[in-house]
């Protein structure tokens, strides 16, 4: 592996020693956003421990490829041929795998999380160092590609997928899961852990003098899968293998934060390009919170808070069924009386009914969920906070 020039390693270590790329609250300062060029086990270490929410790894596979890969008709096919997946031996791989992974857990925080994507050239070495380590697996993602390259030679089965670890970095981890985001994603049915998604290609697929730019670029529609999944709004992602930058063009559209770090200095220049040119969403437009997350606000809380009064008459969509609101945050309906949601139930003939999502008031003239009210104080909430 290469390592840091002199003049490089000399001046990052001055950094450290005076602080002067590092805040006071632990995190890496001046380094968040930028591709910090080097080995990655070395530039880790230089890394305050316990600062980052989620390490997304796409390491070198170690394909162990026997010479040029040619089709049935003699053409060549553009496979990885490059310096840096090329290991001596098994026990080599090992000790490089388990060198970086130690550098991951160190910079984790104790509620973050570890993804690290492979073939079956390593992921199940890289797996077991994993247990090893004392990280917790969660699932394996199988990214089913919808467009793979053929087994050429029929000798084999087409490699159709990859495999993703997803980690938590111990057992006892609070780790984020965003799981109405994914299910929203998935046309509000439960994601499971085979995702179809296409390899890189088309615009995205960067390529220099025609070629592709990096033999293994991964699509952004995966990183926004797992950043979506498993990070919140200003958390902050370290990618220790950072090619050609798709972790960082996904982190800032979503407003992640993130940190790379890449050894091939063509490939910092294309991410440092290609990360510039990207533009985050507005905040409105990016899922903040898990439901569960948030804090709880009794239907009690609006009426204290003025945003409802007592009497004021809620209403169905259709506008079938009325309830009054009281003073003690209770509703009346006819002769039934309770919860916003016994009421609702009830008027129904229901055995159970969200009268968040069910109730309605007037506005000005516009029917409005209650839920919206609910959402107005919690963020009124947050400000006072």
């Amino acid at each position: 592996m290469r390592r840091f020039g002199s003049a490089a390693r000399l001046a990052l270590a001055a950094d450290i020693r005076t602080g002067s790329r590092m805040r006071d609250s632990g995190e890496p300062g001046d380094y968040l956003g930028e591709v910090l060029v080097g080995d990655c086990v070395e530039v880790m270490t230089r890394l305050p421990a316990g600062s980052v929410d989620l390490v997304f790894a796409d390491p070198p596979y170690n394909l162990q490829l026997g010479g040029a890969l040619h089709r049935p008709d003699n053409s060549h096919v553009d496979a990885v041929t490059e310096s840096w997946d090329k290991f001596a031996d098994f026990a080599t791989y090992d000790r490089f795998s388990r060198a970086w992974l130690e550098a991951a857990r160190r910079l984790l925080k104790p509620d973050g999380t570890l993804w690290v994507i492979g073939s079956y050239h390593n992921i199940y070495r890289v797996g077991s160092l994993l247990q090893n380590l004392g990280f917790w697996i969660l699932n394996d993602i199988v990214w089913r590609k919808t467009n793979p390259m053929p087994n050429f030679h029929g000798r084999r089965f087409t490699n159709a997928h990859e495999t993703l670890l997803w980690c938590a970095r111990s057992r006892d981890s609070k780790y984020t899961f965003n799981y109405h985001a994914m299910k929203a994603l998935n046309d509000d049915v439960q994601m499971r852990s085979d995702w179809l998604l296409p390899i890189c290609g088309g615009s995205e697929r960067l390529k220099r003098d025609g070629k592709k730019a990096h033999p293994t670029q991964k699509p952004e529609a995966l990183l926004h899968r797992v950043l979506l999944a498993a990070t919140r709004p200003g958390d902050l992602v370290l990618d220790p293998f950072f090619g050609t930058g798709t972790t960082g063009a996904v982190a800032k559209r979503l407003n992640r934060r993130f940190i790379g770090i890449e050894r091939e200095k063509d490939y910092v220049r294309l991410a440092r390009e290609r990360v510039a040119m990207i533009a985050p969403a507005a905040p409105e437009d990016i899922v903040t919170a898990e439901k569960r997350s948030e804090p709880r606000v009794p239907f009690g809380a609006l009426v204290e808070s003025g945003l409802l009064r007592p009497g004021d008459v809620l209403f169905d969509a259709s506008r079938r069924w009325t309830a009054k609101v009281r003073a003690d945050g209770t509703v009346i309906s006819a002769d039934t009386r309770g919860s916003i949601h016994k009421v609702a139930a009830e008027v129904q003939g229901a055995t159970a009914c969200n009268g968040w999502a069910f109730w309605h008031v007037d506005v000005k003239g516009r029917a409005v969920s209650i839920d919206v009210l609910r959402q107005k104080f919690r963020a009124e909430m947050g400000s006072a906070g």
